[in-house]
């Protein structure tokens, strides 16, 4: 590990205040100084890397100009976050990133008062900008908030402006009319022109208070014209300068449009923002600033998509630290496994959500290329996307992490359920998902799916498995399909060439016993036979089943269980509502509860679980193979004999 760097400017830095008595030049050096503390942090947590670097001379410029916290600053999704941490007050604690009881990964309220809003899901800045500012116009009249002189700046990166929610807050915004700063901040798109003095100069005079002044005076001389001549003024305005600074469509918006300019160049950037914070009238205005991905270190300006996400690595040579070669993720393996399925299908499709490496379709993109589909952070126009598809007989994959899933709801209902269409749902990163944290973690999908007619609901519990369901979702063309498969690594079984399609609606017993009956869904049956290895142990007779499937439930499974056992447990990583309350819905119906049949359903508990190792979160949750088993044990109470089976 590399010593810690020198930063003498930046240990005199414990909160923004530090900074706004910094000249310029200071503030340059401080800025080298964060940005070296960033690489060598993450170097030693892992973390998001690339976006942090882009961000850094724009976040020492925000905070040395605009007065945080008392001035709202909302970065949106929160990779870019860690350069605002460590000059929040955390930097002390800034190499506990991602781990157990130390700093989250993404903005969060409850952690500092500098984070407004807490994000990890994209492109919710600029809706939650605009609700601070509407509360800042109706509170100040009262007395109330921080006065009408507070600003909100909302930071947003070109590829979360890709979402539709973002230009739903921006179409809200430009019709309200409340004063808001967006900075968008473009490092991939190339949306703009190129950048340099000219732009520079540009944007200086457009944003300060001389030119907004004279605008708005010509603004309110053009409402005394005849309508037709003031709306052309108005219309010529806007176009003179959409032309010079290629902001015509925020424009259009209501936006008053700033840039593009250099974000790495505080000697634009300083004076830009500090015109922006003076500009105390008028609407919404988006500043756009270009930045590059892992600015100042070389490793990550040559590979952006490595180092957006990072484990730990040497600083001099960039080189991630590797773990010792184990079985495939499981992500990898359902790309296998519908690489497979599309050499057999021509009609097979995949759909991505900007996560074609998060989800394994990368490697299904180098083999079809043109059966791929990366719509952007859009994860609503995705399903509805399929759902056309598949009127027309193509087989759509929707590649999806569990807890994305969750913002195209109504989509997957209306557009995909309510008319019976075979979409076929990849859910990826279902469970806890360890230093991520519960914003990513998958815990909803088997609850909010199940309630879903003509949904068919399939978890795999482990990578054979897995490749069995995207045969058996391929071969499915009556309706909706979803399956779920956790983060990490599979167990290191043996994988066929491609899988099996499974008789749906129907689980397996892997273990035979006459006491206790585990009846599992998902990964966690590797933790439910070891549970039963140390029930046997103890002289109880364990039963150990794999659910497969919760939707079509197999009835005919769930009864045996709950006839020749005492106990009855389902195991699930996922919320109360899941799996284990439709078991226990078929045994209340089927009067299999008034017998005595002692059932217990273990689920992930009520409560947000931190970033931690997975290993912790599921000793949390309770559902790591002790835990399993002393719930047996609880439930039959002190008695440790095996029982009769009722009849």
């Amino acid at each position: 590990m590399s010593p810690p760097p020198a930063t003498p400017l930046l240990d005199r830095v414990r909160t923004p205040s530090d900074m706004r008595n910094l000249s310029p030049e200071q503030l340059k050096q401080l800025a080298e100084e964060l940005r070296a503390e960033t690489i060598h942090t993450v170097s030693t947590t892992g973390g998001h890397l690339g976006a942090s670097l882009g961000v850094v001379e724009l976040t020492v410029a925000l905070h040395a100009i605009f007065d945080t916290p008392d001035d709202r600053l909302i970065w949106d999704v929160g990779h870019q976050a860690y350069p605002h941490k460590i000059l929040t007050g955390r930097r002390d604690r800034i190499r506990t990133l991602r781990q157990g009881g130390g700093l989250s990964g993404f903005t969060r309220r409850s952690e500092s008062e500098y984070d407004p809003f807490g994000a990890a899901h994209s492109s919710t800045s600029i809706s939650a900008g605009l609700g601070m500012a509407v509360a800042r116009d109706l509170l100040a009249p009262l007395g109330k908030g921080k006065g009408v002189g507070q600003n909100v700046i909302a930071v947003i990166g070109d590829g979360a402006m890709s979402a539709g929610m973002a230009y739903e807050a921006m179409n809200n915004a430009g019709a309200l009319k409340s004063r808001l700063v967006v900075v968008l901040n473009d490092n991939d798109m190339s949306i703009a022109r190129p950048v340099g003095a000219m732009s520079a100069y540009l944007s200086r005079l457009i944003s300060s208070r001389p030119f907004l002044s004279i605008r708005e005076v010509m603004g309110r001389l053009a409402r005394r014209f005849p309508r037709p001549l003031a709306q052309a003024a108005k219309r010529a305005d806007e176009y003179a300068r959409g032309m010079l600074t290629g902001g015509t469509l925020f424009e259009e918006m209501g936006f008053y449009y700033v840039g593009p300019i250099d974000g790495h160049d505080l000697d634009h950037l300083l004076p830009v923002l500090r015109n922006l914070r003076e500009a105390d009238e008028g609407g919404p205005i988006l500043l756009h600033v270009v930045t590059q991905k892992g600015k100042g270190y070389a490793p990550a300006e040559e590979s952006a998509d490595k180092y957006h996400g990072v484990v730990k690595f040497n600083v001099v040579t960039g080189e991630q630290v590797k773990a010792p070669p184990g079985p495939p993720s499981y992500t990898k393996v359902f790309a296998q496994a519908l690489i497979a399925e599309a050499e057999a299908d021509p009609t097979v499709v995949a759909i991505t959500a900007a996560m074609p490496s998060g989800t394994g379709l990368d490697a299904f993109e180098k083999k079809f290329p043109r059966r791929i589909f990366d719509v952007g952070i859009a994860e609503q126009h995705a399903v509805t996307f399929a759902a056309g598809m598949a009127t027309e007989g193509l087989k759509p994959f929707v590649a999806i992490y569990s807890t994305f899933l969750q913002r195209a709801y109504d989509q997957v209902v209306h557009d995909v359920a309510l008319q019976n269409l075979p979409v076929r749902f990849a859910m990826d990163r279902a469970g806890l998902v360890g230093a991520d944290g519960a914003t990513h973690a998958g815990a909803y999908d088997v609850a909010f799916l199940s309630c879903i007619p003509n949904m068919t609901l399939m978890a795999a519990a482990d990578e054979v498995e897995l490749m069995h369901m995207v045969a058996t979702a391929a071969a499915h063309d009556s309706g909706p399909i979803a399956f779920r498969y956790p983060r990490g690594e599979g167990t290191g079984l043996e994988l066929p060439a491609r899988g099996t399609v499974l008789p749906v609606g129907k689980g397996r017993v892997l273990r035979e016993g006459s006491t206790i009956a585990i009846l599992s869904y998902g990964t966690r049956l590797a933790e439910a036979m070891k549970a039963a290895e140390e029930l046997a142990a103890q002289g109880l007779s364990c039963t150990v089943a794999d659910a497969r499937f919760a939707k079509p439930l197999d009835t005919e499974l769930v009864e045996r269980l709950a006839r020749n056992h005492a106990v009855l447990l389902t195991v699930e990583e996922g919320s109360v509502g899941g799996f284990g309350s439709l078991v226990a819905q078929h045994l209340a119906h089927a009067g299999l509860l008034d017998g005595g049949l002692r059932f217990r359903p273990l689920v992930l508990p009520d409560i947000y679980i931190d970033h931690e190792s997975p290993k912790k979160q599921y000793d949390l949750a309770g559902l790591n193979g002790p835990q399993i088993a002393q719930a047996a044990r609880d439930a039959l109470g002190r008695e440790t004999t095996a029982r009769p089976a009722r009849a």
